[in-house]
């Protein structure tokens, strides 16, 4: 009997880890070996391992900038989301329903419609020839171009990923007590200070999950970026895109696939590493 209840946790967690390695882990060690295969255009894969696509995109200077603007753009997207949806959800959780379950359902909302609807509409909507420049003509200014440009990309994926920065700092703030900074101001504390001392640390964890999942959302995007960025404006998912069904380099792919997931893994366990500290650091 005793054997038998030892078993049982593995027994459960069994199909689960199965899943995820048939799913994740398999797929991926498939990749990485993938990425050390040799390319030749005329035969196609070959047999034998190199490490020239590594070295490839190391050395080049339009791979490395490819990387720079996605890390860049990604970054851009997480701070803007952190900067909007954090006083956003503080205000969600300030709200008594009926409106906060309204709004909540608002904010939710988007994620209902396809990511590839919403890049189109916003295309409608910052082309030469869409809403935003007719009402800037009919203020009397000269249009913008903003379609395929840097500023498209950002101002889309902050729309996508605003959500999975919401819910998490509101869901932290529901375990905050409000009468905390209530207490706050009764001693004196001004909205400002009671909002640094008191919310903000509480809130530090929430932000920072919602940052890792927007700056890796963001980073590995690709409807977004191919449709507003263009041919020219490309990201790292484009780029490996290009690489498997334009050139049809699977192992270059690979390669750049890997090189990107371990710059994300390095920098979001970098960054959960130092804001977990500060957030100890302040908690005591």
């Amino acid at each position: 009997m005793s054997g038998r209840r030892a078993l049982t946790p593995w027994m459960l967690v069994s199909p689960a880890a199965l899943l995820f390695l048939g799913l994740v882990v398999l797929p991926l060690i498939l990749t990485v070996i993938l990425s050390f295969h040799a390319y030749d255009h005329t035969s196609g894969i070959q047999n034998s391992f190199t490490l020239k696509h590594y070295l490839t995109v190391f050395s080049d200077d339009y791979y490395l900038s490819v990387f720079w603007r996605t890390l860049r753009l990604a970054a851009l997207t997480t701070l803007i989301c952190a900067v909007v949806g954090a006083p956003e959800a503080y205000v969600l959780s300030r709200m008594s329903d009926p409106w906060r379950s309204v709004f909540l359902l608002v904010i939710i909302g988007p994620l209902l419609v396809s990511v590839v609807v919403r890049a189109f509409g916003w295309s409608m909507l910052l082309g030469s020839a869409g809403l935003l420049n007719q009402a800037l003509q009919a203020l009397g200014l000269s249009p913008v171009r903003l379609l395929y440009t840097e500023t498209a990309i950002v101002i889309a994926l902050v729309h996508v990923m605003l959500p999975f920065m919401v819910i998490p700092v509101w869901t932290a703030l529901q375990k905050l007590d409000p009468m905390v900074e209530a207490a706050a101001w009764s001693l004196g504390a001004s909205h400002f200070t009671a909002l640094r001392r008191i919310v903000l640390p509480q809130v530090s964890l929430g932000m920072l999950s919602g940052s890792l999942i927007v700056f890796g959302l963001s980073a590995s995007a690709f409807a977004i970026p191919g449709l507003l960025g263009g041919r020219r404006l490309k990201m790292a998912a484009t780029l490996v895109y290009d690489e498997y069904m334009a050139e049809l380099n699977w192992p270059l792919g690979a390669a750049i696939a890997i090189i990107v997931l371990v710059a994300n893994l390095i920098i979001m366990l970098g960054y959960n590493r130092l804001v977990e500290t500060r957030a100890r650091r302040a908690l005591g």
